[in-house]
């Protein structure tokens, strides 16, 4: 009964094996790709796994990703299958105007935020970040709404759009600090300021929209840059959109 779960972003294919396709199941094996390199998963960090019983995942790299990833599938007798963003799923309700175009990642990851707080006890407001190529902020008020949220640039393509856009820009790597005196710091904390401005901002928002103070989650590679900058409390969790695609297919089996 092991499950496989696939999160397949912009820049790297990420992979977890449970040993069952239930919540809080133990993990068993997980690893990530960059994307250039998925062929290389079935002869690879695939070879030696267990087949798992069934598939989901979530992506949002597009066709040819996802034929690629169904191609390494190929190894394991397994149904590839993908999340499409709905209208509600799993006690979450999408306030999408066209719920469909939500990106798969952040309704996946949505959906297990909202369940991580229900396990503790009372429902409360959530704030999910995902610090990646791009970053989203996304609110979720207490009856499991997903009310919206922001997207910007990652650190990355904000450097790289000021190196392109400005002459002189192009500066080694810095550090976020309080007052930069050189180039390269400047541009690393006005990133990470720009980033976590927008997240207290929305933080503001959502407290006053709900009068309680919200849960802040953050997930994705680049998140610890933004860990000193903020002095709002928040958890960091890796697996939110594994969490999400784990209680999607608990809530297939039980249909």
């Amino acid at each position: 009964m092991s499950f496989l779960a696939i999160d397949a972003g912009n820049t790297r294919l990420k992979w977890a094996l449970y040993a069952a396709p239930l919540p809080g199941a133990g993990m068993m094996a997980h690893g990530a790709v960059f994307l250039e390199a998925i062929d290389e998963l079935g002869e690879g960090q695939w070879r030696d796994l267990p087949p798992p019983s069934s598939m989901l995942g979530s992506i949002v790299a597009g066709e040819g990703i996802r034929r690629r990833a169904e191609e390494q599938l190929e190894v394991w007798d397994v149904e590839p299958r993908w999340v499409v963003s709905s209208a509600s799923a799993c006690g979450v309700v999408n306030g999408y105007d066209h719920p469909t175009r939500l990106g798969v990642d952040r309704w996946v990851a949505l959906i297990g935020a909202r369940h991580r707080i229900l396990a503790r006890g009372a429902p409360r407001p959530i704030l999910v970040v995902m610090v990646g190529t791009a970053v989203t902020v996304d609110a979720l008020d207490t009856q499991g709404r997903f009310l919206g949220g922001l997207i910007l640039p990652g650190f990355g393509l904000m450097l790289r759009a000021l190196e392109m856009g400005t002459a002189g820009l192009k500066a080694p790597t810095g550090e976020a600090v309080d007052f930069p005196t050189n180039t390269s710091d400047a541009l690393m904390s006005g990133g990470s300021d720009a980033i976590a401005g927008a997240i207290e901002r929305m933080h503001r928002k959502l407290l006053k929209r709900c009068g309680q103070e919200p849960a802040l989650l953050m997930s994705g590679g680049a998140a610890v840059k933004l860990a000193s900058l903020s002095e709002l409390r928040f958890e960091a969790v890796e697996t939110l959109i594994f969490d999400g695609l784990l209680r999607l297919q608990s809530k297939k089996l039980a249909l």
